[in-house]
């Protein structure tokens, strides 16, 4: 009897010592270093468990192979899940399995304000990461035959005109959204933001939805001021009526792509692009910017005057002097310029 205690109590104990074993070794494999070095791996959405480790092997990440393959099996990683994964230099296999494994569907909120040019635009985008990189939506963007497929209030989307769809706010989006599914939600955002209200006044106005974000755009760089906006917009209205050229200075400096221009000369006004008003009548191909909600509502509201010319005030707040002859304008910038000649400008 003694001599079968002694055998049950060996077998108990090796056991007892092989589990501990066994335990020890697993936590090993789990919690071993094993990441040789900083990396960003893009797994795609249709990639397989064998192509994530192909991945990792091409990108020389993993000092182990075997031990990053057992932490998989232990953790059950077989759904692949698409998206940008960081690893971190000497990061352990569970710490890695387990991002891959819960994957990267998580909220990221997005806030850009207006910009100028798609290089201003995508510069306030770059700011925020998503799994898709920004040049894609870029080249979305610029494709007239993907830009065919959207006519947003019955206006077909041209690489001109499609900066005006992306609403300056605050945005949430999930970080492993595509491209084109980004595209579609600013989109979305864009036939939202105009509500039948506005789409009324538009029809008022005698402008569509596009072309009175592309007249928004020119007000806005007028003046940031919504206080004044509804009168430059008046301006403006006055002048399409009459068959005027616009002459907007902000349209020759978008053509020139000179921000640096503080007074448009004759020379400036000579440029041939489709965007020079003081060249072409009517509005022109595109917004200048990204117009603010408040510059469209200007237009829709315009104020009803008799004003046809604008000269900045010569105190430099910004505003401007409005005058309905030619020669009551010439008195205002004469006004200006004297000013400006006094500060040696």
């Amino acid at each position: 009897m003694k001599k079968k205690k002694k055998q049950r109590r060996l077998v108990i104990g090796i056991i007892g010592i092989s589990a501990v074993v066994f335990c020890l070794i697993l936590l090993s494999i789990l919690f071993s270093r094993n990441a040789r070095k900083d990396a960003v791996v893009i797994i795609t959405r249709d990639a397989t468990y064998e192509q994530v480790i192909e991945q990792l092997h091409q990108q020389d990440v993993l000092d182990n192979e075997f031990s990053f393959r057992m932490t998989c099996k232990m953790l059950f990683y077989k759904s692949v899940k698409p998206g940008k994964y960081k690893f971190e230099l000497g990061e352990n296999n569970f710490s890695m399995v387990k991002k891959l494994r819960h994957g990267q569907h998580y909220p990221v909120k997005l806030t850009f304000t207006g910009a100028r040019t798609k290089d201003e635009l995508f510069d306030r985008f770059s700011k925020t990461e998503f799994y898709f990189d920004w040049s894609e939506l870029r080249k979305l963007i610029e494709n007239v035959d993907f830009l065919n497929n959207y006519a947003p209030l019955g206006e077909t989307l041209t690489p001109e005109t499609v900066i005006a769809i992306f609403r300056p706010n605050t945005y949430e989006f999930y970080y492993d959204i595509t491209a084109k599914e980004f595209f579609e939600k600013m989109y979305k955002y864009y036939l939202d933001f105009w509500t039948s209200e506005r789409q009324q006044k538009a029809k008022t106005v005698g402008l569509t939805p596009m072309q009175v974000c592309t007249l928004a755009s020119i007000v806005e760089e007028e003046n940031h001021r919504a206080d004044e906006q509804p009168r430059i917009a008046g301006l403006y209205m006055n002048r399409l009526h009459k068959d005027m050229l616009l002459q907007a200075d902000p349209t020759v400096i978008f053509a020139v792509g000179d921000y640096s221009i503080r007074r448009v000369l004759a020379a400036h006004t000579k440029v041939d692009s489709p965007y020079n008003t003081y060249k072409y009548k009517g509005l022109p191909i595109g917004p200048i910017r990204i117009p603010a909600d408040c510059a469209i509502d200007a237009v829709l509201n315009y104020e009803h005057h008799n004003y046809i010319y604008m000269c900045a005030k010569e105190d430099f707040s910004g505003r401007h002097n409005f005058a309905t002859t030619y020669a009551e304008h010439l008195k205002n910038a004469l006004k200006y310029q004297a000013a400006l000649a006094a500060r040696g400008q």
